[in-house]
């Protein structure tokens, strides 16, 4: 099983063991919580991002590097403290969970993930950025 401290994909984890990482909210649920003044993160690659297009409003974090947008002490921070709601997602809950429940390791008490991850959200009609044509 991964580490729960990683925020490395959970690639040896079945869908349901990865989306049980942290609390996993449907894709119209986020939409809500985002609208409300949630802070959303994707954390696809950026080979991801360039194939499905993006999300709109979110914050592109590196899931290896969440120190510098996660303290709410730096200027460069994404939240005001560890109450700031978080939506997280990515191209599926085994990106998404690792990242959700590291954020929670941490102290933040508002922090979910997207059931079905970014094809979820744009399968649900949720508003996309399509890809830039190549």
């Amino acid at each position: 099983m991964t580490d729960p401290r990683t925020t490395a994909p959970a690639t040896d984890l079945d869908l349901a063991e990865a989306g049980a990482l942290a609390p996993l909210v449907t894709p119209q649920e986020a939409a809500r919580r985002i609208e409300q003044g949630a802070a959303v993160i994707d954390v696809r690659s950026d080979a991801g991002r360039t194939k499905d297009g993006l999300l709109p409003g979110a914050s592109i974090v590196d899931r290896y590097a969440l120190d510098g947008s996660f303290d709410p002490a730096s200027p460069d921070s994404l939240v005001t403290g560890t109450d700031h709601p978080v939506v997280v997602i990515c191209g599926s809950v085994r990106g998404s969970g690792p990242v959700a429940a590291e954020l929670i390791r941490r102290g933040f008490s508002n922090v979910v993930h997207v059931d079905g991850g970014f094809p979820g959200w744009r399968d649900a009609g949720l508003p996309v950025i399509a890809p830039a044509a190549s």
